[in-house]
């Protein structure tokens, strides 16, 4: 079967390109979505430092590193491109990423400010024009336990941000990821005491709700908030995947193989693993006639 990664990084969790492409080879990946993440360097954790050393701006994950990994192994990658909507320039900047280097999902949005501020929604207005996805990671207030350069790692503004944009650019696919989008899987709205929230799955959470009502929201499945989100309750875990089966990626985040031993274990479908492995990304990101898989 088919498996594309809907989510992952260059360079990350120590993972060159000669390393990443052994791990997908040994998972039977054939693709992956190569996100950036660029923020200014006081909006992330200095741990991810490592990562943006080479980078002189000091964004973690630069657009030029996945660029460089796409072409030096044609084919593999989907690139994805995510300026901050705050500069100026951003549209212009994912226009020419588009026009030249065939960016097909805007992602990574991982920035401490709300979703639906009137710059973002611009940039999102455009990838709907576009037929660009984009992903947005979100995640609520922790104490990190230091004061410098940040007491806390908040991104986004939270479901509500994510949910009115969803109502402002209707036209525009968002990918829900991470802690503040997969802890409201369940109505405990444990997510804004804990990451990862644990036990039993509630009736009335924010997440199938909103896949209920907003059409344009799909959720990528990577990372550890993913992979505990369907963790906490098997049987709920078969009848989301279940539900929502036509928006709902299968990605990493990571370099591990947790998340599809634990989809294989719950004996959906072949239907159904088809779509979550590869059939809607490939939807979201059709395959380019210069890029084919193998």
């Amino acid at each position: 079967m088919l498996i594309i990664d809907a989510h992952n990084h260059p360079d990350w969790h120590g993972h060159d390109l000669a390393r990443s492409l052994r791990n997908a080879e040994q998972y039977g990946i054939a693709r992956t979505w190569l996100l950036s993440w660029e923020c200014p360097p006081d909006e992330y954790d200095p741990h991810y430092n490592p990562v943006s050393l080479a980078d002189p701006r000091g964004y973690p994950i630069p657009f030029e590193r996945c660029l460089d990994y796409a072409q030096r192994a044609p084919g593999r990658f989907v690139l994805g491109y995510a300026p901050d909507p705050r500069r100026p320039d951003a549209i212009d900047r994912l226009a020419a990423a588009v026009a030249i280097h065939g960016v097909q999902v805007c992602g990574e949005i991982k920035l401490r400010m709300m979703y639906d501020n009137p710059d973002a929604l611009r940039l999102y207005r455009y990838c709907g024009r576009q037929g660009l996805p984009v992903t947005v990671h979100i995640d609520y207030e922790f104490d990190s336990g230091h004061r410098y350069p940040r007491p806390n790692w908040w991104y986004g503004g939270g479901i509500e941000a994510l949910e009115r944009s969803l109502q402002a650019c209707p036209e525009t696919v968002f990918i829900g990821h991470a802690p503040g989008f997969w802890g409201h899987i369940s109505g405990d709205d444990l997510c804004r005491q804990t990451p990862y929230p644990t036990g039993p799955v509630l009736a009335g959470g924010k997440v199938p709700e909103m896949l209920r009502r907003y059409p344009n929201l799909y959720a990528d499945l990577s990372a550890g908030s993913g992979l505990n989100a369907l963790s906490r309750d098997r049987s709920f875990a078969r009848d989301f995947l279940s539900e929502f089966q036509d928006r709902l990626l299968y990605g990493r985040d990571d370099f591990n193989n947790r998340l599809q031993e634990y989809l294989e274990s719950l004996e959906l479908p072949a239907g159904v693993l088809e779509k979550l492995y590869s059939g809607n990304a490939l939807r979201l990101a059709p395959e380019q006639p210069h890029g084919r898989i193998a």
